[in-house]
């Protein structure tokens, strides 16, 4: 994808209607465990431009991680708000665990506090997985999304309507480890895509019986390395999802 650089002619945000965000469009922020994307999406979820993105600066302070992010916002088009996907639990802006990014400080960090003073415009945060799931599901029964990347992301939702956020990654899975140490890349660089590709199958078949979902959608980088048996219940989708996703997240103002 091409890198917009001007910054005279995209500013990084509209200037406030009477102090409150028109939510026109919105600048998605994703924070993965292995690259830092954004892009601006319109309310639909649509991309109104290239997505930019650098690679996660493992172990650094979540201070020097706002600034990449307010750098990288730089080069994009105006935005009235943000929504920020980001691998860990959150609550109310506020980081509560971020396994896979190496650094203590993002524990009780208000992400959503850091972002809105340094760009100017309303935040809202939500787990990446949980995000993802908004931009793929259909809207209608159980559904679950799971994210294959670094590590292991899940989202669950109930007619639509977002669930609590689980951190089954760093639950039991098989032979004494977790879902995350099973399934995440670390693994399959390990054992390989075959044998991972049967743990994912594993991973599925235990899901369904725990969940009995409706629909189960598999993103995440390494969604790519999938070859699974086809499935009526399980669909592969777009790791653009974890942008478009943030549309939701202001679909009520």
């Amino acid at each position: 994808m091409a890198r917009l650089t001007t910054h005279a002619t995209f500013p990084r945000r509209r200037a406030l209607n009477g102090g409150t965000a028109l939510r026109n469009s919105i600048l998605a922020i994703d924070i993965g465990g292995t690259g830092l994307k954004a892009t601006v999406i319109d309310a639909s979820g649509g991309f109104l431009a290239d997505r930019v993105r650098v690679e996660t600066p493992i172990g650094a302070p979540p201070r020097e991680i706002v600034r990449i992010l307010a750098d990288l916002a730089h080069q994009l088009p105006a935005y009235d708000c943000i929504s920020v996907g980001f691998p860990g639990v959150v609550r109310n802006g506020i980081i509560k665990t971020a396994a896979n990014l190496g650094h203590d400080g993002w524990i009780g960090y208000d992400l959503a506090v850091a972002l809105r003073e340094v760009l100017g415009c309303p935040v809202r945060v939500m787990n990446d997985a949980d995000l993802q799931g908004l931009g793929a599901i259909g809207g209608e029964g159980v559904e679950i999304v799971i994210t294959l990347g670094t590590g292991f992301g899940t989202g669950i939702y109930l007619n639509g309507s977002v669930g609590p956020h689980l951190e089954l990654a760093h639950h039991p899975f098989r032979k004494g480890e977790t879902y995350e140490e099973q399934l995440g890349n670390a693994a399959r660089k390990d054992i390989g895509n075959e044998r991972w590709n049967r743990r994912v199958s594993k991973a599925i078949v235990q899901l369904r019986e725990l969940l009995h979902f409706d629909m189960l959608y598999i993103g995440g980088g390494n969604a790519k390395h999938l070859e699974l048996e086809a499935s009526a219940d399980v669909k592969i989708v777009s790791n653009s999802a974890g942008l478009s996703g943030g549309a939701k997240l202001w679909a009520n103002g």
